[in-house]
């Protein structure tokens, strides 16, 4: 079995890591290039970064903060928001970035994501799906959960796979900031249906909550931000959790 990954994730508006509830609610945390830094010391895995307001607003991710994060961290980095274009993909890489995460603008053009896959490696190229529970199933919704766009989960993540991305960032809005855990059924969903790696992202409010995901579900990471955001456990806690509950996991 492949040793399990802890990921944290910093949001970030306007320059500061925010953190809210369902997508919205938003509280300002500090600074993002503070806090990628001290999260690749103490142990992380992998670091997400995504600029939530890029694609909403208009413009593009915030290249200056992209560039001093990249420099302060040496573990994987993912990046995301406002990402349009093959161009910006670029960018983003020649930034510093391992990865970019795509999602609206992948929606509203899926070629994107064989484009950046034939472009860069599927291995750079991250599908983040927000997804939200209707009568109907899971649809995913874009622009910071603003917009339903009717799409069924499950199908888009199969077809991102077909597209060429080398992993997929799944995200409850549901559970989104709500700390009651993971959504199992919606990740289990998604995991079952695509061969390659899922990061369940959305509802951590505890360890037991990431180990509760690992053991239910085949997920390869788990990704968290309030409970290491607000020092209510570290990574080393999260890990000595997963291990103690028989979870294999990279150390710290």
């Amino acid at each position: 079995m492949i040793a399990k990954r802890i990921i944290p994730c910093l949001d970030v508006k306007e320059g500061t890591v925010v953190k809210g509830t369902n997508f919205v609610s938003l509280r300002e945390l500090g600074d993002p290039v503070a806090m990628a830094a001290a999260y690749s010391k103490s142990g992380a895995d992998e670091i997400v970064f995504l600029d939530i307001s890029a694609t909403h607003e208009g413009r593009a991710t915030m290249m200056d903060i992209v560039r001093q994060t990249a420099l302060h961290v040496f573990v994987p980095f993912t990046v995301g928001g406002g990402v349009r274009k093959l161009e910006d993909m670029k960018t983003m890489l020649q930034a510093g970035a391992d990865k970019v995460a795509v999602n609206s603008a992948a929606v509203a053009n899926p070629a994107l994501i064989t484009q950046g896959a034939e472009t860069f490696g599927s291995q750079c190229i991250v599908v983040a799906i927000d997804a939200k529970r209707f009568d109907d199933g899971w649809h995913v919704v874009t622009h910071g959960g603003r917009k339903d766009t009717g799409i069924d989960a499950i199908e888009w993540a199969k077809e991102a796979e077909a597209r060429g991305a080398g992993e997929i960032l799944l995200t409850s809005m549901d559970a989104d900031g709500v700390k009651t855990g993971y959504d199992l059924p919606l990740t289990k969903a998604i995991v079952e249906n695509v061969r390659i790696p899922v990061i369940a992202s959305g509802g951590c409010g505890s360890p037991d909550h990431i180990t509760e995901v690992f053991q239910q579900t085949d997920v390869s990471a788990a990704l968290a931000a309030s409970i290491f955001h607000d020092k209510t456990f570290s990574i080393e806690e999260v890990k000595q959790n997963c291990q103690q509950e028989g979870v294999r996991i990279r150390e710290a």
